[in-house]
């Protein structure tokens, strides 16, 4: 059981671009992993920003913070991930990683009534942060904040700030179990939308469920 269940991981890393698969070598420079990631993000964002009309209630709660601009970058989240891809260089498994804090950072709860969520104002703030802090607890070598400042479009001062804060809202909750890691591939492969904390929960609850009847 052991041993078809590290089969069926290694074959799901493989399809996602993190392992190398030596029997089918890519043709593509861009994993997968890149591609699926902006996908989920996008959909995210075009849930939560449905027309104003609709949602025009929900909008007045939300949580304003230094991850939001006061407005939308040019930039589309595919690009935006590819060009960070392009030139920081880190591992794929940092766009895993990343994914998992940012649905961390969405999930933690506010002191007021408003919610957090993943917007247009806020992705590309909040992806750039997850990475960097993604790819220096992963990777051997990660290039610093200035760098990195420069790749996401913000100043080396509010790359720091923007570190700093999403560290403590995470209260430096950085490691992600083999499973969980695991849990957030399935969801890029499938490209499954979380949609609040409870239905999170019971998605990957059943995705367990179907690793295990594999």
């Amino acid at each position: 059981m052991e041993t078809s269940s590290n089969s069926t991981n290694s074959s799901l890393f493989q399809w996602l671009g993190l392992i190398e698969d030596y029997d089918h070598p890519s043709t593509s420079t861009l994993p997968p992993v890149i591609t699926l990631l902006a996908s989920v993000l996008t959909k995210m964002i075009q849930k939560n920003e449905k027309p104003f009309h609709t949602r025009r209630n929900k909008f007045r709660d939300e949580e304003i913070t230094m991850f939001h601009g006061s407005r939308a970058p040019s930039m589309n989240i595919q690009r935006y991930t590819e060009r960070v891809h392009r030139y920081a260089r880190c591992s794929p498994a940092c766009f895993v990683a990343a994914f998992v804090y940012i649905i961390r950072y969405l999930e933690i709860p506010v002191a007021t009534s408003t919610t957090r969520r993943l917007t247009s104002l806020n992705v590309h703030r909040l992806l750039i942060t997850s990475l960097l802090v993604a790819a220096k607890f992963l990777d051997r070598k990660c290039y610093n904040n200035a760098y990195y400042a420069k790749i996401g479009g913000v100043s080396t001062e509010e790359m720091n700030r923007l570190e700093r804060t999403f560290l403590f809202d995470l209260d430096f909750r950085l490691n992600i179990t083999a499973e969980m890691f695991e849990k957030h591939c399935l969801m890029l492969q499938r490209q499954t939308v979380p949609c609040g904390s409870r239905r999170l929960r019971t998605a990957l609850e059943e995705m367990t469920c179907g690793c295990q009847a594999i």
